[in-house]
């Protein structure tokens, strides 16, 4: 790697590295707000709301970092016009493909990260965080219980809660539960905290009465109490076990692995996984092919720079439209290659013609006609 090419990749990772830091941090803190509600009402710890945070940072990279590849290339390889620096390096005999050579390195550098995030950061981050959101559900009954409204814990249980004070406990509860479809119970307390035991999740509540009703006999019996413990371990909904879903499964789960007759979700995702890495080679040959393809305009490259954006936007949109439409059916995976590959193969070919019709433009002058 020569002097030049060093000097255009060190500016491009340094923009490159800057665009994927603000874009990641801005869209990370606004989805992480949405978890502040946890700490704030529902009484979750601040170290489980940072883990959860960062479990859903990859997620946002691997959609901020190819834009963040296009962003880079564009602004450095325009610079470099706007300031001549590249008509100097073109005259000094560097050929279209060495030019474009520090672009495809840091496209290459992209491709490479966002290849690691699909094999492995991507599904591990996505298992860790649906584990723990599983287990926030069914543990933590307390986190999803919202002030003011009924809960639906499961079919037979319901608990109403008016407020929490400042320590975190239950203000005014009402809880139904039909487990005995014939003897329902209704319980009303002035106050109330969950515990989690070995034995599952339990609401402890104080001053307050139970109420029973027997449809056989049309008696309701009602019992008050300073204190009462309802066992709320047998009324969850979901099982001990989870399936694992697409997106939680390595690749090669999802190409090896065996899937239900008739389930195309393990063989779409893998493929989504694939096609996601090469977005970041696509969206560096855009640029590429519109700054250093074609003459040089003295009063500035403003229309390649339009053009190479509305390219960018024009790819991006296919990209979601054919994803969404793989989503559907089998048939539109090939054009989620097509719409990759294209960018890719249109500039590969716009530099080599340019590099074998075009001729090095040297500084020596031509040799003194011979007397």
């Amino acid at each position: 790697m020569n002097g030049i090419t060093r000097y255009v990749l060190r500016q491009t990772l340094g923009v490159m590295l800057f665009v994927t830091l603000s874009f990641t941090a801005a869209v990370w803190l606004v989805q992480s707000l949405r978890l502040i509600d946890l700490i704030v009402n529902r009484g979750l710890s601040l170290g489980l709301f940072l883990y959860l945070a960062l479990l859903i940072l990859p997620r946002f990279i691997d959609v901020v970092l190819p834009i963040a590849v296009f962003i880079a290339l564009l602004f450095t390889y325009n610079r470099l016009l706007s300031e001549s620096e590249l008509i100097v390096m073109r005259a000094a005999g560097m050929s279209q493909a060495a030019l474009a050579r520090p672009g495809l390195i840091a496209g290459g550098l992209g491709f490479a990260l966002l290849m690691s995030f699909s094999i492995y950061f991507l599904p591990a981050s996505q298992r860790a965080f649906k584990d723990l959101q599983f287990e926030i559900r069914n543990r933590f009954a307390s986190v999803l219980l919202q002030d003011g409204i009924f809960n639906t814990l499961s079919d037979d249980l319901t608990i109403y809660v008016r407020g929490r004070d400042t320590n975190g406990e239950l203000v005014g509860l009402l809880i139904h539960e039909t487990r005995d479809p014939d003897k329902p119970v209704t319980i009303v307390a002035q106050r109330g905290t969950f515990v989690d035991t070995d034995s599952g999740p339990r609401v402890l509540m104080v001053n307050g009465s139970r109420q029973q009703y027997d449809r056989t006999t049309g008696k309701l019996s009602v019992l008050t109490f300073d204190k009462y413990t309802l066992d709320l371990s047998d009324a969850r909904d979901a099982p001990g076990v989870r399936d694992r879903e697409p997106d939680e499964l390595f690749l090669p789960q999802l190409l090896f692995g065996h899937t239900r007759p008739g389930d195309i979700s393990h063989i779409i995702e893998a493929n989504v996984r694939l096609v996601n890495p090469l977005s970041a080679l696509a969206f560096c040959m855009i640029p590429l092919a519109c700054l250093l393809t074609g003459e040089f305009n003295r009063r500035g490259q403003a229309q390649r720079v339009m053009l190479a954006i509305m390219l960018a936007f024009l790819f991006e949109t296919l990209d979601i439209a054919f994803k969404n439409l793989a989503g559907r059916t089998i048939v539109a995976v090939p054009l989620l290659y097509i719409n990759v590959l294209a960018p890719i193969a249109s500039t590969t070919w716009l530099l080599w013609r340019d590099s074998w019709y075009v001729a090095p433009r040297g500084l020596v002058a031509p040799p003194a006609p011979a007397e």
